[in-house]
Formats: C-alpha cells, structure tokens, sequence
C-alpha cells in the first residue's frame, strides 16, 4: 500500500488533471499478460474457430449461393466472421477479468490502489482491445492468405475492428460488474452477445431481409461493425460506413458512461 505522502502526492496531482500513468500503464499490462500467458486459448482457438465456420459454410452453401454484394460467398462471409470472432474475444477478456476477480475475492486489489474510474476503465478496456485485435490481425492474415482477396480499405477495417474491440469491451465490463459468478456471465453470452453477432448480417446480407426484420436489423450496433468490416475488406456493404462508425462510437461512449458511473460509485464490487 502506498505511503502517505505517496498517496497525498497522486491525488493532489489528480486534482490538477493529472494520469496515475504507473498505475494505469500496470493494470492494463496485467489485463494483457492474462491472455498471452495463455495464447493457445485465446489466440490460437479462435483462429481455428474461425477457419471451421469458412470450411463448413464453403462446403455446405458455397458454390450454390452464388455472389453476394458482388463477391463469392465465402468471400462476403469472411469479414463477418473476422469481425465477430474479434468482439467476442474482446468481451470474453473484460468480463472474464472481473468476475474472475469477484469469485476469487481479490477484486479489491484492483479497487484499492489510486486509480481513478476512468483509469479503471481504460486499464480494464485495454487488455479487452488488445486481445480482439491481436486475434484480428492473426485472422485477417490467414483469411488473406487463404482467399486470395485482398484489403480494399484497410484503414477501414482497422477503424472498425477497433470499434468494435472498444464496444465489446466496455459492454464486457458492465457484464462482470452487474454478474457475481460465471454463470451469469454465460447467461449474458448466450442470450445476449451471441444473439447480436448471428443476428447481424454475419451469415447474409440484410437486403434480403423482410422489411421488418431489416428496419430492426439496423438498430442493432453490431450489424454496423460486421458491415463496416465487409466495407474495409471488399468495398460493398449494405449501410454507410460512416454511419456506422457514428452509431459504434455512440453506443460506446453510452456504455462506457455507465461502466464509468458504476466504478465511480462501486455499483456491486465492493462488499
């Protein structure tokens, strides 16, 4: 525990808006070690995860579905699957973290150093992004390789595969604040995150949709990072990237508020 001085020290430099860096750079290098220690699990298995949804999907609808959007089909599904194995990891990682923590009664190690919320947030959110882009960069190579297509906006892609790492993330940390044991985590995977990424435009496009099913389709943030991945990797997608990026961003600064606010005040962490 930090001295008195030290202590004193940090929070009279908070007040004049300074970064507990030391702090902030140690909780977000933590968070990071925690999936490298184990990359098999979480870098490695996605990528295999990954490559049997192509493989299934390429043998058993591929050649008959024809193009979609102007593409073979296994090309239009690759960037849907990309983008929904990186937000799920991302998720996994920030939920994981704190729960982790709440089960093992070592969740006030976290909360008792000189960090302030957003600092918390940041350090927690970092490993969460850290990992889903790590995981995208492994897949988006190997689907390169492997397809032959190549990037038609990379800037693009990389914009929204880090939204959408960010949104996943902060929706993960309101998950293990608002979750006491991993079975409620899994509740909120199961019926809530894998729902979002199926019912997104993964698998198809949403122009094919009834018109209910489509206007509801749009109110959903993750449609619009499976689109804007479509639009960074092939240059076609069914809604405007820039709206995209406009929704994401919102939805995220929404939800990383109200992770903000539960730090703030310790809604269901501290005893």
């Amino acid at each position: 525990m930090p001295s008195d001085t030290a202590r004193d020290f940090q929070m009279g430099a908070r007040r004049f808006g300074r970064v507990n860096w030391l702090g902030l750079g140690a909780l977000a290098n933590r968070e990071v070690q925690r999936f490298l220690v184990v990359w098999t699990q979480t870098l490695a298995a996605p990528l295999v995860t990954a490559g049997l949804f192509l493989a299934v999907f390429s043998l058993a609808i591929g050649p008959a579905r024809g193009e979609v959007l102007g593409v073979p089909f296994i090309v239009f599904l690759a960037p849907g699957i990309l983008m929904m194995t990186v937000i799920q990891n991302s998720f996994a990682n920030t939920s994981s973290s704190i729960v982790i923590s709440k089960v093992q009664g070592n969740i006030v190690d976290t909360l008792m150093p000189p960090l302030s919320p957003m600092e918390l947030l940041l350090g927690y959110l970092a490993g969460g992004v850290a990992r889903g882009l790590m995981v995208g960069a492994v897949i988006a190579l190997s689907l390169w390789l492997l397809l032959g297509q190549p990037i038609e906006n990379p800037l693009w892609l990389l914009l929204f595969l880090s939204l959408g790492a960010a949104f996943l993330g902060v929706l993960g940390i309101a998950a293990g604040i608002i979750s006491n044991k991993f079975d409620q985590i899994a509740a909120i995977t199961n019926f809530i995150v894998v729902p979002l990424s199926f019912l997104s435009g993964t698998f198809y496009s949403i122009s094919t949709l009834p018109p209910t099913l489509e206007t509801l389709s749009r109110f959903n943030p993750v449609f619009y990072l499976i689109d804007g991945a479509r639009y960074g990797m092939i240059g076609a997608s069914d809604a405007s990237p820039v709206l995209g990026v406009v929704v994401v961003a919102g939805a995220t600064t929404a939800v990383g508020a109200l992770c903000w606010y539960w730090l703030r005040t310790g809604y269901r962490l501290k005893p």
